[in-house]
């Protein structure tokens, strides 16, 4: 079991982050795969063949997102934890990539290797200036493949952040950190459990954990830096497909209405009024009529986190709102 040890102060100094470079990561993996999720192939179709074909054209580009693919060790110079906090840019993170010395990388890619399940070989490692090839590569897939959908994805990563957030304020890291995958959970007073495989203890610095939701995977990665800065990379709650599937209608919306069904539909997810509005196309206003309405009618609750009242469904809610997909 591997698990990463926080002191108190660590603890009360770890948050949230996002990081395009881990989006654009577990994207570039998706597109060499086969499609298993039906949310995903709109945009899989889109990218796939475009994206296999430039790797196609590139041995570099082909063997390292092969390799990055198929290894239980992610190399640690395209796996740097965020600096940039919630608004880390993609800029910020593939500077860094570029300005990693090529034994650096030849080291990361070897430990990649010596711990992947396929077999490899470095043959396509040549010429020299690794890190900044790697930077091209992420620079060249989040350009294509990713920033147009960037602002539906980072609402979702960010409302996971909401979520989390919330229970975080009302019960403590135990709780935010519940489901973020199938192993992680909090052990004891002072540990995380990233791994149920063998492996050392990891000793998190005083700067604390830094915790970044993506949504193009269902793997969890830890980051390492300098100092013993860590990120834990994780799924975030819901999907990051692009196209919207209209609701057909229910019993739901004949009942209280189809603007307060969508909202009551939405909060499967936990949300502030000013997502909620973002994401149904209503104003302020309409949101917070329908708020106040099912609040009153106890479908749904609000928790202050901050400044801001993060909603959720009620257990009548989640009843109310399941029964309307029958």
């Amino acid at each position: 079991m591997v698990l990463l040890r926080l002191n108190s102060m660590a603890l009360s100094q770890s948050r949230f982050a996002l990081s395009p470079i881990a989006e654009t990561l577990g994207s570039m993996i998706v597109l060499t795969q086969p499609c298993s999720d039906s949310w995903l192939t709109p945009w899989y179709t889109r990218h796939h063949d475009e994206f296999g074909a430039v790797l196609d054209a590139d041995p570099f580009a082909k063997g390292l997102v092969e390799l990055i693919g198929s290894t239980k060790y992610l190399p640690g110079f395209v796996t740097l934890p965020p600096s940039g906090g919630m608004r880390t840019t993609l800029a910020d993170e593939l500077e860094a990539v570029a300005g990693a010395r090529d034994e650096d990388v030849r080291a990361d890619l070897e430990a990649a290797v010596a711990h992947s399940w396929k077999r490899h070989d470095l043959k396509w490692l040549t010429g020299r200036g690794w890190g900044a090839r790697t930077a091209d590569l992420f620079r060249y897939a989040w350009n294509s493949c990713i920033s147009q959908d960037w602002p539906r994805r980072r609402a979702l990563l960010e409302r996971d952040v909401t979520y989390r957030a919330g229970l975080l304020a009302a019960y403590g890291w135990p709780r935010a950190l519940e489901h973020m995958n199938r192993r992680s959970a909090w052990v004891g007073t002072d540990a995380i459990r990233f791994s149920n495989q063998p492996g050392p203890d990891h000793v998190v610095g005083e700067e604390g954990m830094l915790f970044v939701p993506v949504c193009m995977t269902r793997g969890t990665w830890l980051c390492e830096a300098p100092h013993a800065r860590y990120a834990l990379v994780y799924p975030a709650r819901g999907s990051a497909a692009t196209t919207e599937q209209p609701r057909p209608a229910h019993a739901l919306e004949r009942l209280i209405g189809a603007g307060r069904a969508a909202l009551l539909h939405e909060l499967e997810r936990p949300a502030t009024s000013s997502e909620l509005a973002a994401q149904l196309g209503q104003s302020l206003g309409t949101v917070g009529g329908h708020l106040a309405v099912l609040r009153n009618a106890e479908l749904i609750a609000g928790t202050r986190v901050g400044r801001r009242v993060v909603y959720r469904r009620t257990d009548a809610g989640d009843l109310l709102a399941g029964r309307s997909e029958t």
